[in-house]
């Protein structure tokens, strides 16, 4: 009995031995995984187990197996997946026995990754004659280009003396004459309007010297500038005036302005200079200057006088007018006339300029464009309805009543500078006696609108007859009502009226 008890403890030993060996076994990393290419089993034993794929010209390459080595298992199981081979590692036992090709296909990337794009014969006909096809087009346009240019130039050429020569493909006199103008011409844009094209404008922004400083205002500095030779203006914006430089801009740019009573436009470009951005429009260079400078410095005869207020009513009747058609133009109101902006031409004419503050209007969709440069003009000038805020602001109408009023006031300070039988007053602003020098808006809605008054009209004016029918003229522009005022085409008629008078009465 003691005997067999003995064998008995024996036996659960001997178990018990075999369990810690096994026990020992496991925690050394012996895993069971399946095992696809195992020569006289289904199985392996390792650390872990892993499923992988591998795409090749052959096909589709599906394993399975163990890994022993924690050298082969970090190398192989930190693989990212590619294009072509995928793998996936586990550490449990059997863990690959549910894996499918199928599953790992889900691992690869969409697409190719530097994978070459392999095309059809097609595609790759098509990529080589392509190219060639439109080079050979754009070469025959240009050449095709190039000498319509050039015979174009020849007949230009053949409109001038022999004694005219040619800079950089531009015609110019030996005086310097019509250089720009001649390039305007050549841009079907000749004297004022949308100037030249885009391109162009930068190009000749940029071959501008500044050699003057001229005129400076609320806006920025007008320099006079050369360019192949010729004068040209500068208006440069300050940074804080970009709203007015824009509207002006976009105005000469999208408008058919051609006129010899409106500003000559030429380019407009936003320029760097001295480590700053300048805001650039050029245009016609007039050495007279503004009107307002012309007159502190000339006295006019009652011709002259006439003929520049009848030139600035031109103008206005172009501006307030509306063209028809594809060369049309839409009605603009400038909404800051003034003599600050009335350029004097060396015919000792007039023409209008600063369009920064213009209002545009069509009939065809009856749009009404005011910018959106929140500036109202000049407070000296500014009509009753706009002083007390009465004005239809959308009416187009009420915004050419506007320009009237201001145009009454330019046509005093003419008036005021013409000689009647010698005698002429010096020259001073509308409202000089009645406001201060830089008056506020409530000190000119004080004076015009609530005490009505009016410029002064010296009594030498009524015993001149030219002079007295301004007078009548200019007093029709300065009613309170805006509809009883005259129109621009009033105005332009009544001067013409008073210059035939003025004719006649020197013929007799």
């Amino acid at each position: 009995m003691d005997r067999c008890s003995v064998h008995v403890l024996l036996l659960l030993l001997l178990l018990l031995l075999r369990g810690l060996q096994a026990s020992a076994e496991g925690s050394d990393g012996q895993l069971s995984c399946l095992c696809d290419k195992c020569h006289q089993a289904t199985q392996c034993h390792g650390t872990q187990c892993f499923s992988s794929i591998k795409i090749g010209g052959s096909g589709v390459a599906f394993e399975r197996g163990c890994l022993m080595d924690p050298e082969k298992i970090r190398m192989h199981c930190s693989t990212p997946s590619s294009f072509h081979y995928a793998i996936l590692c586990c550490s449990q036992e059997m863990c690959n026995s549910n894996t499918t090709a199928r599953s790992l296909m889900l691992l690869l990337p969409t697409a190719p990754e530097g994978e070459p794009v392999r095309y059809g014969v097609e595609t790759l006909v098509l990529f080589i004659l392509g190219p060639v096809v439109v080079l050979a087009l754009l070469s025959l346009v240009s050449v095709l280009a190039c000498r319509r240019f050039h015979h174009g130039r020849l007949q230009r050429l053949q409109e001038f003396d022999t004694e005219q020569g040619a800079i950089d493909g531009l015609i110019t006199s030996n005086v310097g004459d019509s250089t720009l103008a001649d390039l305007l011409d050549h841009s079907c844009t000749s004297g004022s309007g949308s100037g030249l094209p885009f391109l162009v404008q930068r190009t000749v922004a940029r071959q501008i010297s500044l050699m003057e400083c001229v005129g400076k205002g609320r806006y920025g500095e007008v320099w006079r500038g050369q360019w192949q030779g010729e004068n040209v203006a500068v208006k440069i914006f300050s940074s804080r005036d970009e709203k007015s430089w824009f509207r002006e801009t976009e105005i000469y740019n999208t408008v058919l302005l051609r006129h010899e009573n409106i500003l000559g436009f030429m380019a407009s470009d936003m320029t760097s200079r001295n480590s700053s951005t300048q805001l650039w429009l050029i245009t016609h260079y007039h050495e007279n200057g503004s009107l307002y400078d012309y007159l502190q410095r000339v006295a006019v005869e009652t011709t002259e006088g006439l003929a520049m207020a009848a030139s600035v009513a031109c103008g206005l009747v172009h501006l307030h007018t509306e063209i028809f058609g594809t060369e049309g133009k839409p009605a603009i109101a400038h909404r800051d006339l003034k003599s600050k902006n009335i350029l004097v031409t060396k015919e000792l004419r007039c023409c209008i300029a600063d369009l920064g503050l213009a209002v545009t209007h069509s009939q065809a969709d009856n749009l009404l464009d005011v910018g959106n440069n929140p500036k109202v003009g000049t407070k000296r000038y500014m009509a009753p309805e706009v002083l007390d805020e009465s004005i239809q602001t959308d009416c187009f109408d009420a915004y050419k009543r506007v320009d009237i009023w201001a145009f009454g006031l330019v046509l005093w300070e003419i008036a005021r500078r013409t000689y009647s039988n010698g005698i002429v007053e010096e020259y001073k602003p509308p409202f000089y006696d009645q406001v201060p020098s830089d008056p506020s808006f409530e000190d000119v809605r004080k004076v015009v609108c609530v005490e009505q008054q009016r410029p002064f009209i010296p009594n030498r004016w009524f015993s001149d007859s030219t002079l007295s029918a301004l007078v009548k003229l200019m007093k029709e522009c300065w009613y309170q009502n805006p509809s009883a005022r005259l129109t621009a085409l009033r105005i332009k008629k009544t001067l013409d009226k008073i210059h035939s008078s003025l004719e006649k009465g020197k013929e007799s």
